[in-house]
C-alpha cells in the first residue's frame, strides 16, 4: 500500500504531466477504470484517455497555463489539492474565443489512489469567476 506522502507526491505529480501533456505519465499512474467528477465539463474524463482529452480542450485556450499549488492534504489514500488555474485566454476554451484576458482562479481537486495509481477524481473550479474574468458574467 502506497503512503500518504506517497500518494501526495503523485498528485503534484499528475499536475506536471498534465502541463507537460505526458501521455506515458498518464498511463503509467492512471487507472483504465478512472473517472473524473467535473460538473463544468461538457464531457465525461475517464481513463488515460480521458486525461488526453482534458488537456486537448484545455491547452490551446490557456497556452501559458500555470498550475501553482498552494496545499497538498492526505488522509488514507485521498489526496485534497488546492490550487490556481494562472494564464492567459488565448485561444478557444469550452467554446470561448479567445479574449486574450488574464485568468486566476481557485481550484480544490480531490484525487483516490488506489496501489500507486489514480482512480477517481472530484474537480471543483471557480468557473463563475473564470466567465467573470472573461467578461461573459457581470454576475
Amino acid at each position: 500500500m502506497a503512503t500518504q506522502e506517497t500518494n501526495k507526491q503523485l498528485a503534484r505529480d499528475y499536475f506536471d504531466a498534465f502541463l507537460r501533456r505526458d501521455e506515458a505519465w498518464w498511463q503509467a499512474h492512471i487507472d483504465p477504470g478512472f473517472r473524473r467528477h467535473d460538473p463544468g465539463l461538457p464531457f465525461e474524463v475517464r481513463g488515460p484517455d480521458g486525461v488526453k482529452q482534458l488537456a486537448e480542450a484545455l491547452h490551446p485556450g490557456i497556452p501559458d497555463m500555470e498550475l501553482p499549488i498552494e496545499d497538498v492534504i492526505a488522509e488514507g489514500e485521498k489526496v485534497l489539492v488546492r490550487l490556481r488555474v494562472k494564464g492567459t485566454h488565448g485561444g478557444e476554451l469550452m467554446g470561448l474565443a479567445a479574449t486574450g484576458r488574464p485568468i486566476d482562479i481557485g481550484v480544490l481537486d480531490l484525487f483516490e489512489f488506489r496501489q500507486g495509481k489514480l482512480v477517481e477524481h472530484w474537480a471543483l473550479l471557480d468557473n463563475l469567476g473564470l466567465l467573470k474574468q472573461l467578461g461573459v458574467s457581470e454576475i
